[in-house]
């Protein structure tokens, strides 16, 4: 497949990082980019409970339209986009797109890049190195909604993509762990700097309900709170409808989702 420039109207998604790229590289689906995104990375070395519970939260996500957003690496990013599937995962690559690294996910790569979006901020032939590794983190984090920290410990690359979501002003989350485990994110949640995701479902069921908004031109207009004589003159029964559905309420001569 040949490697394309990202069109500069979808540079926005950049714009957190400390300096956007000027040029951006993809191979796959671009349309991956509109969809709710979250990013997840952590250790090359996980424990199998993080490998499980990793993959268990990527297929939960990508079953409610969410795209999850990873750098390809070996442990958790591996099993991000292989519990995601290829169709819904993004992998920000920290080499040329023409080059496979690691080589151990090569045929997950040709699975990305058929179904999913492959990206980089390198043109082809750049090899990976200590600080294309470093961009290539802070463009996973710039992406996602929200930040995901799988395990990790207190000197590690993943704590520096913590680093970034801070900067940024993005939510970070972690699985909970045993004492003496991961002792990087459980320094975050002591310090509530991170949350836990104790139940995989509820914390899912907040993609479920952004996608099912974006998917319904109504709902994306009420989400500006437009007054009720607007909604109808703009969507008649349909305000009624959805009022006794429970999908919207109506307070003060507004519209607002529930």
């Amino acid at each position: 497949m040949i490697t394309e420039l990202l069109p500069q109207e979808l540079h926005h998604h950049f714009e957190e990082m400390k300096k956007v790229p000027k040029k951006l590289y993809y191979r796959g689906d671009v349309t991956l980019l509109q969809r709710p995104r979250v990013s997840i990375v952590g250790t090359r070395t996980p424990s199998q409970y993080t490998k499980q519970m990793t993959a268990d939260l990527s297929h939960k996500l990508s079953s409610v339209g969410a795209v999850v957003v990873s750098g390809g690496a070996m442990g958790v990013d591996g099993q991000a986009h292989f519990g995601a599937g290829y169709g819904n995962t993004i992998a920000v690559m920290p080499c040329g797109l023409d080059i496979r690294y690691p080589m151990t996910h090569k045929s997950m790569f040709e699975a990305i890049e058929r179904e999913g979006l492959l990206l980089s901020m390198y043109e082809e032939g750049t090899k990976a190195a200590n600080w294309s590794f470093v961009a290539r983190n802070e463009m996973v984090v710039a992406l996602g909604d929200v930040l995901i920290v799988a395990e990790a410990l207190c000197e590690s690359g993943s704590m520096r993509s913590v680093a970034y979501a801070q900067k940024m002003g993005k939510k970070i989350y972690t699985f909970p762990h045993r004492a003496g485990e991961s002792d990087g994110t459980m320094d975050l949640v002591r310090t509530g700097e991170a949350e836990v995701i104790y139940d995989l479902d509820h914390f899912v069921s907040q993609y479920g309900q952004m996608q099912a908004i974006e998917d319904d031109p109504f709902l994306c207009f009420c989400q500006s709170q437009p007054s009720y004589e607007e909604a109808v003159k703009r969507y008649g029964e349909k305000v009624s409808l959805y009022e006794l559905e429970g999908k919207i309420s109506i307070t003060n001569g507004k519209v607002i989702l529930r």
